[in-house]
Parts: structure tokens; sequence; C-alpha cells
């Protein structure tokens, strides 16, 4: 969503960049990064072309060549496929029922003498409350945990932003998340270190911006000074679209409580989701497609974007990593789908989809 102000000063910057010509790693793009590094409260902020760059550079950057990263199995497949990427093994682990995200016991679960690093997924904006005790376990195993942000721009536990609790935090600006910068992602890390080693991954390995001189395997995942300016506009708006979100949430957490076997998420204790998603558990035995079919044919609400459908073991091209049976993802893998939830979504639009899904829960599982 960009409204009239937003595109003004969209194309006032791009104006501004064509004018210059300098179209990459730019002041834009510094902007970018220091305004998300202070939205989100950390030190440091490495803009680059995509959120699975990103989680691909951290990666690179602690060395996973050859070794193994924990990864929820309930998840995009761009957090296995950036494990890959960057030369390691993805073990699949099973989640919290509850959070949708890593445990302790289900990272215990999957630690393996030559583990490299844990990767925690933030699945639909909520930060786990046992984020905490997972970097602990990660700290007393000398593991670094890093984060996968892409869902969870703004998202906090205990006053702290996701991206911040472990070594680094990918996000991504793919053009559905809470903010977009049309394509792109963004690192956030305490150290300065990886924050260099980030930067000379992202613009082809080199040593120096202008020097043909390279000294890291890198890629072109630089992000463009027009999308660094989208992105820097669209931030402003995090704040509001945050608190649009949420009260669609509490309405829907209020109407649809009362709806027998009906799983609406929780937010725990300390907790305060972006509600990127809105993840609803259906009763067990209901047929999730005749459910998405009634409420899309007899009331012209669409439910789209399952997080996730398919469970990362069940996918075909990580047939090789399928190494354990996880239950609880494939059981909410099967039975989740996602209400519609957008950054300026009115009321009557939320009653609207309350009243289908209403009726069409009384029509399937009554």
């Amino acid at each position: 969503m960009f409204d009239e102000t937003d595109r003004t000063a969209v194309a006032d910057a791009v104006r501004e960049i064509l004018t210059t010509g300098a179209l990459t790693l730019g002041p834009w793009t510094e902007r970018f990064e220091q305004a998300f590094a202070t939205e989100h409260g950390a030190s440091h902020a490495v803009a680059l072309a995509s959120g699975t760059a990103a989680l691909e550079v951290v990666l690179r950057t602690v060395d996973v060549r050859g070794r193994d990263v924990v990864v929820p199995a309930v998840t995009f497949y761009a957090t296995a496929a950036a494990v890959v990427h960057a030369g390691g093994r993805p073990v699949l682990a099973d989640v919290d029922p509850d959070t949708l995200a890593l445990s302790p016991a289900t990272v215990e679960a999957a630690l393996t003498p030559d583990t490299a690093a844990v990767v925690l997924v933030h699945i639909g904006g909520l930060v786990t409350p046992e984020v905490d005790a997972l970097r602990a376990l990660c700290d007393r195993r000398g593991i670094p945990l890093i984060e996968d942000a892409a869902h969870a721009h703004g998202s906090t536990f205990g006053g702290r932003a996701a991206g911040t609790f472990g070594l680094a935090g990918a996000f991504s600006f793919y053009p559905t998340k809470v903010t977009t910068s049309g394509e792109g992602g963004m690192i956030l890390t305490e150290s300065p270190e990886l924050r260099d080693e980030a930067r000379i991954y992202r613009d082809q390995g080199k040593g120096a911006f202008t020097a043909n001189h390279h000294v890291r395997h890198g890629a072109s995942w630089r992000m463009s000074e027009l999308n660094a300016a989208v992105g820097t506009v669209h931030l402003r708006r995090l704040k509001e679209f945050l608190e649009t979100r949420r009260a669609v949430a509490r309405r829907y957490d209020t109407a649809l409580a009362g709806l027998d076997g009906l799983r609406t998420p929780v937010e725990p204790a300390g907790c305060r989701s972006n509600y990127y998603k809105y993840v609803v558990l259906l009763p067990a035995g209901v047929d999730r497609a005749a459910f998405k079919r009634a409420c899309a044919d007899d009331f012209g609400v669409r439910l789209s974007g399952e997080v996730y459908d398919l469970p990362l073991h069940r996918q075909p091209v990580f047939a090789e990593y399928r190494d354990a049976e996880l239950p609880v993802s494939e059981d909410v893998c099967a039975r989740q789908v996602c209400l519609p939830v957008h950054s300026d979504m009115t009321g009557d639009e939320a009653d609207r989809v309350i009243e289908a899904v209403s009726a069409v829960h009384h029509r399937l599982a009554g």
C-alpha cells in the first residue's frame, strides 16, 4: 500500500537518483540501512538484493560449508535453500505447535556433532517467547543463532525487535511483506565484522567497491538505489501498518474464539506480532480445499498464502534431507489457512472475513 504522499516521495527520490546517475550502493542505500537499523534498535544494517541473499550471506560469513544447519520444517523453501547455496546441509527440525517456531527441545533433537548454525524463523511475524532460551542453548554449544525475520518487520519480544536476538537477522522486502522495497533484503547485526563481510559478499566479493580485487566468492547481491528509495519511504509507515494489522487481528480473535475446534493464533505474554499472517488451524478432519472454496464461492473471501501447506521435509527438492518424522510440522501444515490481513484493511472487510469463516465452519465442522 502506497498512498498519494508515498507515491510523491518515491517519484521525487527516483527523479533525484536518475539526475545524479548513482544507481547502486549510493546515498539512498545508506539511508535505508540507517533507518531500518534505527527502527529495530540494531547497530548495523546491510541492504541486499533479496531476503534469500541476506540469509545466504550471513550463512557464508559463519562458514557452514560441508556442515549441518538446523532449519525448521515449517518455513519457506528459501530458508533451507540458502543453507544449500552457502554449502551447508539443512537438518530439518520439528516446531512448537503454538508458535510454529523452533523450540529448545526440537533444536536439541536436531543438533549433530557438526552443527554450524541454527536458523530460527519468525513465522507470521511472531517472535517465540523461547527465543532467549534458544539463544542460550546455542551459546552453550558455541553455535551461532541466525534469525530468518522475513515475516517479522517491527515484531518484538520483551520490547526487543526481531532480528536482534541472534548473531544476525535476515529480512525480506518482497512485495507481500509489511514494508517493501519492491525487491530486496536486509541484514541486521551487532557485529561490525559480519557487517563488513556482508558488504564484500554483496558486491561480487570485492575488497573495495571501485577495485577489481575479489577476496570472497560473492555475487551480484546489491540493492539498487531505486529499491532503496522505495524501501526508505515505505518504512516510514511501519508503525501505522502494525497498528492496523493488530486491530484486525484483535477483531478476528474476539469473533472466532467460540468456533469449536478452530484454533486462532495466541500471542504469548511479552510478544508483539506484526501479524504479517493470521494463521488459523482448521479442526481435524475438515477438508481445507473445500473450506477455502466455500469461502471464495459463497462469500467472495479468498484464503491464500498458507504458511505453509507442505513442510520442507515433504518438498521434492529436499528429499535427500528427510532424516526423521516431524509430526507437528505435518499436522500444522495440513490444517492451516491464513485469513486476509493487510495494512489498510477496514473493519467492514474484517467482518466480511469473519462472516465467511464462521458460516463455512458451521457448515463443514458443526
